[in-house]
């Protein structure tokens, strides 16, 4: 995986293209973005005296959908340099390190 927990990424498609979050949670195939693809849950009461909400969620989207981001959110794709024993992100479009 080299996409990292608390990296800045851009939404590519989907309903909320063209907008920037940070990475919460992260899965093989699935990504947890801040701010991005919020969707309203229902809750019913689980006893009589608890009332019923509704809560507002982030769910995943797919890793195909975001493009991570250098410290200035542009969205570029990215390659994997190792150094000595360090391995180190790099933008290609603008050729800044991304860590």
């Amino acid at each position: 995986m080299r996409l990292k927990i608390g990296d800045n990424v851009k939404v590519i498609s989907g309903n909320d293209k063209g907008k920037f979050g940070k990475i919460t949670n992260l899965t093989t195939s699935l990504v947890t973005v801040e701010g991005i693809n919020i969707r309203t849950k229902h809750i019913k009461p689980a006893t009589k005296e608890k009332s019923g909400e509704i809560v507002q969620q982030e769910a995943p989207i797919n890793i195909s959908n975001i493009m991570l981001c250098d410290s200035e959110n542009i969205a570029s794709r990215f390659t994997v340099v190792k150094t000595g024993k360090v391995k180190e992100r790099f933008s290609k479009k603008t050729g800044k390190k991304i860590d």
